[in-house]
């Protein structure tokens, strides 16, 4: 059976997704009881033999799931102990209920002290974490990361921001993370990842239309996505019909970033890729390419002769290119005509303080935009959008997508694709090993060798992101940017994924 999209819902999402389950006849004590016990059956799985439990509940729904999860395990004959941050009579509603079934003594946050041997459940707070963590919480935490035991949060490790895996002032570093229904951004995005462990999603009774209704166009980018985009060859293709990719050199010291994303391009279908190279980087690039095409181009003369030919369907622009007005010509040029561009590294930095102008060029009919930014040139290129630290990646991405009409792909460990339309994908599958010299230059290729073939801009964008970090996990660690091009997976492999 073919695996269906993944939602990341917000946790402001997840709140009415939980009221729509009540409104349609749930009872909510029903959903908190399959949420303690999903966490108290993580307890067993993992941590069996441990001497006992410490559940450390919070003053809201977060701290009820702790004390579910408390008496089941007590139930099932593992010591538990429950310590309350406030005052626990003052619970209302569904976590009182929890409370009063838990019915045995509940002890003070402030008495509580890390054990050899035991198993800490974190209930203090959940996803929707506003502010700060402060007073105890903060003693608390801090003292259980700096013991060695193991950790079980619920729904997300407390003090991280469940919108933008942020750190609010300090969290909690957690072994296993049991969410409920959908994960949250804070579960992918860093260093939120870092912290959540092993994140297990829990089915807790809420309908999938509960979901469905309530999601934000924001997705976990896994080939469900996007297999049904991926070009599909027919038994009269040929190299014409697969698109032809241009990659622009830099000069003769600064050829290789390009000769990385053109065997990419080539690599992951486009019929044809030529190099498109000053006349002084000419023999440099000449002596390493070979199934790579090798033509001139030194100036906007140039370039325009080569747009006359309607084949030339895709770009790269920026590896090793140089920065300056040159660039920036070149990108107004190739969008003026039409074309898919993905503009990278020097292009991308090439338009700092030049915001509006490249935007107005990406409006042109049928130009397709696709910019490739680290966390630097993200804020060398929106500078306005990357100081305002409240907002999570995914809604910085969005926010530079619907600027420039462009694609974005906001690159890192965390990866997230947006589209003006506001729709977007966080990448999950990134080693830490793919941070080498040349990495992003080789993904600039993938996306503009799948751009080539007329998939689709959104699709071809995270399908790029996701295969460069799955060439990455196949190559291993001791990879290096000629590896990944070999190491893609054939798409054959995601008919039924």
């Amino acid at each position: 059976m073919r695996t269906a999209l993944e939602p990341v819902v917000t946790p402001v999402a997840m709140g009415r997704i939980d009221r729509r389950a009540i409104d349609s006849g749930i009872v909510g004590y029903r959903l908190m009881l399959m949420a303690g016990a999903a966490i108290a059956a993580s307890v067993l799985r993992h941590y069996g033999d441990a001497a006992g439990v410490d559940v450390l509940c919070g003053p809201g729904n977060n701290g009820g799931d702790g004390y579910v999860a408390a008496k089941m395990l007590q139930t099932s004959g593992m010591c538990a102990a429950c310590y309350s941050l406030g005052d626990p009579v003052k619970l209302a509603g569904d976590a009182a209920c929890a409370r009063d079934d838990w019915g045995d003594e509940i002890l003070s946050l402030e008495d509580y002290v890390p054990t050899d041997g035991r198993v800490v459940i974190d209930a203090l707070f959940g996803a929707g974490l506003q502010r700060d963590v402060e007073g105890v919480a903060v003693r608390v935490i801090e003292a259980v990361n700096a013991f060695d035991i193991p950790v079980i949060a619920a729904d997300l490790p407390s003090g991280l921001s469940g919108e933008s895996g942020r750190v609010r002032g300090t969290a909690l570093r957690a072994s296993r993370t049991v969410t409920f229904a959908a994960p949250k951004p804070g579960h992918f995005l860093l260093p939120g990842r870092d912290l959540c462990g092993v994140l297990e999603i829990a089915d807790i009774g809420i309908p999938s239309r509960c979901i469905e209704a309530e999601t934000e166009g924001l997705w976990l980018n896994r080939p469900p996505l996007w297999r049904d985009a991926l070009p599909r060859l027919a038994a009269n293709s040929h190299k014409y019909t697969r698109g032809h990719l241009g990659v622009f050199s830099g000069g003769y010291r600064q050829t290789g970033a390009a000769r990385l994303a053109a065997i990419a391009g080539l690599r992951v279908g486009a019929g044809l890729v030529t190099v498109l190279s000053p006349a002084s980087a000419n023999a440099a690039n000449a002596a390493h390419l070979t199934t790579i095409m090798l033509r001139t181009i030194d100036g906007g003369a140039d370039l325009d002769g080569l747009l006359e030919d309607m084949r030339f369907n895709s770009f790269v622009l920026g590896p090793g290119f140089g920065v300056g007005e040159k660039a920036r010509d070149f990108a107004e040029r190739i969008l003026g005509a039409g074309r898919a561009l993905v503009l990278d590294a020097d292009g991308i930095t090439s338009f700092a303080g030049y915001h509006d102008q490249l935007a107005e060029a990406a409006a042109k009919q049928d130009a397709i935009l696709f910019i490739t930014p680290h966390q630097g040139e993200f804020a060398r290129l929106f500078p306005q959008i990357a100081s305002n630290a409240s907002r999570s990646k995914v809604e910085q991405a969005r926010s530079a997508a619907r600027e420039t009409e462009a694609i974005v792909v906001y690159k890192g460990a965390d990866t997230v694709v947006a589209d003006p339309s506001g729709r977007a994908a966080i990448c999950d599958n990134a080693p830490p090993w793919l941070a080498t010299a040349g990495s992003g230059d080789t993904l600039a290729g993938l996306l503009g060798g799948l751009a080539a073939q007329g998939m689709p801009g959104f699709e071809a964008a995270c399908a790029a992101a996701w295969l460069h970090g799955e060439a990455a996990n196949r190559a291993g660690a001791r990879l290096i940017a000629e590896d990944l091009a070999n190491n893609l997976p054939a798409f054959s492999e995601f008919q039924e994924y």
